[in-house]
């Protein structure tokens, strides 16, 4: 195929065409830059591991509520606690218990138990990678999934800083991203209502408004510095989250990471903004085009002249009366 400036130009608008969107990307965070994503109406747990007593009533309430695969063993076995555990596309949440105290003023219990799910962050990074928008952010805070437009990228799983979404690889027709949605039901319009908090024989677990629950949390901490370290969990981590964690000891000594206060979304969004806003590839691609111009016209003279981009060369010409 040969090129000439014709065929360049024409391949150049299409290039800027697709290289300059004309709107945000399906999953782009809609919170504007310097003003906090959190919402009065925005809810959350406060989750008191110090009084978590590992029953397990948390994960049962959750695997009915969302209709899960039974388990092939009872929820009142303690036993699966001796292992670690992640939440998997068949159980939204777990209970994991660690050696040693919940807190200082409780040396008497040998252990700690924390549950863990999906942490429904003020900026999450889940929906800020999904280029389909099949997860979004619902006016309560609760980040819910709609599997009808998935497309299985997966890139909502390598974006979470929590490595919280599973999928359900044994699936091989229509796999589905999964996860904890706060027990909101996307199809029927309704918001979060945790079936795991209502669950709970020791109020380990207070669903409520985010605000209450940050007041809740700070008010425990002046009354019982003895008992907790002075720092709530997913208050700031990664810019915030929607469950909140009150602990008696390290946070990486029960199973949590130790996250920046920055949501990685607002660094991945800055760069794709950066690229597009200006121009970076529609000039780099445009210069690519000119460099090519450039170089056939140094290897070819005589095609890129004026007379060979008619048809026209001198070697093509023959001399009048010459043989054919």
């Amino acid at each position: 195929m040969k090129l000439n400036r014709r065929a360049l130009l024409k391949l150049g608008l299409a290039a800027t065409a697709g290289a300059s969107p004309s709107r945000a990307t399906a999953g782009e965070s809609q919170t504007p830059k310097g003003e906090s994503p959190s919402s009065p109406d925005y809810v959350g747990v406060l989750v008191d591991t110090t009084l978590c007593i590992g029953c397990r009533k948390c994960e049962e309430a959750c695997n009915r509520r969302n209709h899960l695969p039974r388990t092939a063993e009872s929820f009142a076995d303690r036993d699966v606690l001796r292992a670690f555990r992640r939440p998997t596309e068949t159980a939204f949440t777990v209970v994991n218990q660690f050696p040693g105290s919940p807190s200082p003023d409780q040396a008497g219990l040998p252990r700690t138990y924390v549950k863990v799910q999906c942490m429904h962050c003020l900026y999450p990074s889940c929906v800020s990678a999904c280029i389909v928008g099949a997860l979004t952010k619902s006016p309560d805070g609760s980040v819910v999934y709609n599997p009808t437009i998935c497309i299985g990228c997966r890139y909502c799983q390598i974006a979470c800083p929590f490595e919280m979404p599973a999928y359900e690889f044994h699936e091989p027709l229509k796999p589905r991203v999964r996860k904890c949605e706060f027990c909101a039901d996307r199809a029927k319009g309704t918001g979060a209502n945790p079936a795991c908090a209502a669950s709970c024989p020791t109020e380990a677990l207070v669903f409520g408004r985010r605000a209450d629950l940050v007041a809740m949390a700070k008010d425990r901490l002046k009354k019982r510095p003895d008992r907790y370290l002075d720092h709530i969990y997913g208050d700031a981590e990664v810019g915030g989250t929607s469950w909140l964690y009150l602990t008696g000891r390290p946070i990486q000594e029960i199973g949590f990471l130790k996250l920046p206060d920055s949501p990685p979304s607002q660094l991945t969004e800055a760069i794709q903004h950066g690229i597009f806003k200006y121009g970076a590839i529609p000039v780099a691609f445009y210069s690519l085009l000119a460099g090519i111009m450039w170089y056939s016209h140094r290897r070819h003279p005589e095609v890129n002249s004026p007379a060979g981009e008619e048809g026209s060369s001198p070697s093509a010409q023959q001399p009048e009366g010459g043989a054919k």
